[in-house]
């Protein structure tokens, strides 16, 4: 097998900025030369790193990220720390219900679930690929996953029962795309990526029918831009919830709650 010196040189040539991190990762998933070579090609090609190796760590979980999946940003930990901490103060049932909107592979309400240690999880996508992935990360921890848009697809039975609604829908704004990192619009489905003419499309629709699925003390969990959150939280107060925005200055995250 190349040695890692060598595929250190060859990522670094691509522009890898961790590119030390990176070969570790990528020599101990191949499973022989060849495949690493395959890797590492796919890899310098811009293809994210996660579809390359197959998963995510993402709040110390290793989570299956599929090609063309939205993969779980570093920043989406602090929405999960909020959760967390949101459910202990409120002190909820011992197995809240946990429902992830928009999950792509599921990560954030799994990692939400096990922060709490407890909980019945559902997650959703609209995306039939994301979906199949959630599937891989969601079913082994006793969730369900559905197909279909925001709340469509739910069992009518969680309606006025959830205790913890995140839905991390995209927030970038259309004419935005553009700007992003190659790896995300090259890479990622674009109705991950895609919210609208200002980015909140998606969540004003989440936020309108929020009231009737959380339960009394629930709260509807968000991420957004610093500069889309006093919207956001305006959109979540006119749906009759009880809006505040999260902060957090290492990561730059933004998360918006309305509790009801």
């Amino acid at each position: 097998m190349g040695t890692d010196v060598d595929v250190v040189a060859r990522l670094r040539a691509a522009g890898c900025v961790f590119a030390e991190e990176e070969a570790a990762l990528l020599t101990g998933a191949a499973g022989n030369p060849a495949e690493l070579d395959a890797m590492v090609e796919r890899r310098a090609g811009g293809e994210p790193l996660e579809y390359v190796v197959g998963w995510a760590e993402f709040c110390g979980l290793r989570v299956f990220v599929d090609p063309g999946v939205f993969v779980p940003r570093p920043r989406s930990e602090f929405l999960v720390s909020v959760a967390v901490d949101l459910v202990r103060l409120r002190r909820a049932a011992a197995s809240p219900v946990i429902v992830d909107l928009c999950c792509g592979t599921g990560a954030l309400g799994l990692a939400v679930a096990a922060g709490i240690g407890s909980g019945d999880l559902y997650a959703a996508d609209l995306d039939p690929v994301a979906v199949a992935c959630a599937r891989r990360n969601v079913e082994p921890a006793s969730g369900q996953v559905y197909q279909g848009d925001l709340f469509d697809p739910l069992p009518s039975g969680l309606r006025g029962r959830i205790d913890v609604l995140i839905c991390n829908a995209p927030y970038v704004p259309t004419t935005e795309i553009a700007f992003m990192p190659a790896e995300a619009r090259e890479h990622e489905a674009r109705m991950a990526l895609d919210g609208g003419a200002d980015g909140l499309g998606i969540l004003r629709r989440a936020a309108a029918s929020a009231g009737e699925w959380l339960a009394p003390g629930g709260v509807l969990l968000v991420e957004t831009s610093e500069r889309q959150a006093s919207s956001m939280a305006d959109v979540m107060s006119a749906a009759g919830l009880d809006a505040r925005i999260h902060s957090d200055d290492e990561s730059g995250a933004t998360v918006v709650t309305g509790a009801k």
